[in-house]
């Protein structure tokens, strides 16, 4: 999984492609930490490139999600790819996330 980062505004934009799994989530994870701990408050993820999202990257999205919430950050998911679009409806995600059609959208207070 590839992760590029870059800035629009407040929002720190996580672009993702490739696969989302417990091979690769570790690497999110981190990164997601160094932004936050370096104060970012509005993370978007762009998944338009997401092939594939397992469990375990649920797992760092829903802990992105309550972390920012509780330190009053925004936590905001773009461009959904169709494989990532089912796995979040699947796991009842996409009534309790904030799901934008795309980064400009997302990046919007």
């Amino acid at each position: 999984m590839n992760i590029h980062l870059s800035k629009i505004d407040a929002a720190l934009i996580l672009d993702l492609k490739g696969r989302l799994n417990a091979l690769t989530s570790g690497e999110l994870e981190k990164t997601v930490d160094r932004a936050i701990n370096n104060g970012e408050r509005h993370l978007v993820f762009g998944c338009e490139g997401l092939e594939y999202c397992s469990s375990a990257g649920l797992r760092v999205f829903l802990t992105t999600v309550k972390r920012l919430k509780a330190s009053g950050g925004r936590c905001v998911f773009a461009a959904l790819s169709p494989s990532v679009h089912e796995v979040f409806d699947i796991a009842g995600f996409l009534e309790v996330m904030d799901i934008r059609p795309g980064i400009a959208e997302a990046v919007k207070e």
